[in-house]
């Protein structure tokens, strides 16, 4: 069934690539960065098909730009290289103050953080976890540290922290034992064990934040960045872009909403005022 996802995703980015108009394929490329959560495979697999659709509709051509790990790309993005992110690492005070803009995310009812162990394992709550391996995404990642760190903290446990890189593999130390717990965004989770055959329980879960979301960089003219908008907020609409969408669900094997949606910046408040309470530093 993956197999068949991507050859169908390749096909409508073939197709796409093909509609797309002489006036967007004279003009400059805009950078479009997405957070390191999977392999960069997979994710120029799922989002390829996606950028060169929006390009199309909207006539702002865009490229995904792929760091190697999500510290290089914040980097890059606090330099000012991007020009939109797919990210939700951009809402601390430091981060906040360059002004990157929400413009849209996924459509569903946002993400939650957990702390998960294989189904089989003897651990039964936080505190077992005292002195254990917990793999963590990186020192950046929101769902994948910052929270389940600071749930850790304030049941006064100290685990020895293992970065993965990225959700996934973080994940894939998990099925294989070789971490006792792993602080991982619930949903990229869920859709990794359903491809792996993995069953996992959860010792711990947030509250709901809002999911990634599409940020476009405060120097992007404005009419350029409405027409990106309106592109992935109407994809879902569109048989064709709603193909698209499918072929990047069954990749991932998501079962949430199709889609992207409108946001604005006032959704990701609960985002900042968890920065300013943590007990992270």
């Amino acid at each position: 069934m993956v197999g068949r996802a991507i050859r169908y995703a390749v096909s409508m980015l073939a197709m796409a690539a093909a509609m797309h108009s002489a006036g967007a394929a004279a003009e400059q490329a805009y950078a479009f960065n997405v957070l390191n959560q999977r392999s960069i495979a997979l994710t120029a697999q799922y989002w390829n098909p996606i950028l060169t659709y929006v390009s199309n509709q909207s006539g702002v051509p865009l490229e995904l730009k792929l760091a190697k790990t999500a510290k290089d790309g914040n980097a890059m993005a606090e330099m000012g290289k991007y020009d939109f992110l797919y990210t939700n690492h951009f809402f601390t005070p430091a981060r906040d103050r360059l002004g990157y803009k929400v413009i849209a995310r996924p459509a569903g009812p946002g993400i939650r953080s957990e702390i998960v162990v294989p189904m089989n394992s003897p651990i039964q709550t936080l505190a077992d976890l005292d002195g254990k391996e917990v793999a963590f995404v990186s020192p950046d990642a929101f769902a994948g540290y910052w929270l389940p760190l600071d749930a850790l903290l304030k049941a006064k446990v100290s685990a020895k922290i293992v970065f993965a890189g990225n959700q996934e593999a973080a994940s894939a130390q998990l099925k294989i034992n070789k971490v006792a717990a792993a602080g991982v965004n619930s949903s990229v989770m869920a859709r990794y064990a359903r491809r792996e055959g993995f069953e996992y329980r959860a010792l711990w879960t947030s509250e709901l934040y809002q999911d990634l979301c599409i940020m476009a960089n405060p120097k992007v003219p404005p009419n350029k960045v409405a027409a990106v908008r309106a592109a992935f907020i109407n994809m879902v609409k569109d048989p064709a872009g709603r193909q698209i969408l499918e072929a990047g669900a069954e990749l991932l094997k998501s079962n949430s909403e199709l889609g992207f949606v409108a946001a604005e910046n006032v959704d990701y408040d609960n985002y900042r005022k968890f920065y300013r309470t943590t007990q992270v530093k």
